[in-house]
């Protein structure tokens, strides 16, 4: 029984191995890297420049649009919008896919539907992210199935 554990592209020579193997690693859960990059990743708030792209979305809305980082995979079969496409349409990943510094791809499944019909033009009011005036706490016991803010 051998002591080493098996990496895959190990069983070519040293001088090929790059050549046949260039992302010899590639789909490995081995260390630090995350099999879902979105949930590490930074948010449309910490992107300046996102601010006026999405001029309406409040602070609070921006902090939940997680913005993958440059060189992140994109999950095979996942939906995806890029935030600087200007048409904003959405499109299914491919396993080769790698998020790069001049896209800032926003996953779907970590969007909640609202927020994600706001990003990708949806003109019905009662499917948009609108902030809700009135729901503040003010220190009243509001349960979620109340159709009203309290007066």
């Amino acid at each position: 029984m051998p002591d080493e554990v098996f990496r895959p592209g190990e069983q070519h020579p040293e001088t090929w191995r790059n050549d046949l193997n260039p992302n010899r690693m590639a789909g490995q859960n081995l260390g630090l890297a995350n099999p879902h990059p979105e949930q590490t990743s930074r948010t449309a708030y910490d992107l300046k420049p996102a601010h006026r792209l999405l001029d309406g979305i409040t602070d609070d809305g921006l902090k939940q649009i997680p913005v993958l980082w440059e060189g992140a995979r994109l999950e095979q079969g996942a939906t995806y919008i890029d935030l600087r496409d200007p048409q904003r349409s959405e499109f299914t990943a491919t396993g080769d896919m790698l998020a790069t510094g001049e896209h800032w791809y926003v996953p779907k499944a970590a969007v909640d539907y609202e927020l994600w019909n706001r990003l990708i033009g949806v003109s019905d009011p009662e499917r948009l992210y609108a902030p809700r005036a009135g729901w503040e706490n003010q220190g009243e016991d509001v349960s979620p199935g109340d159709p009203q803010p309290p007066r």
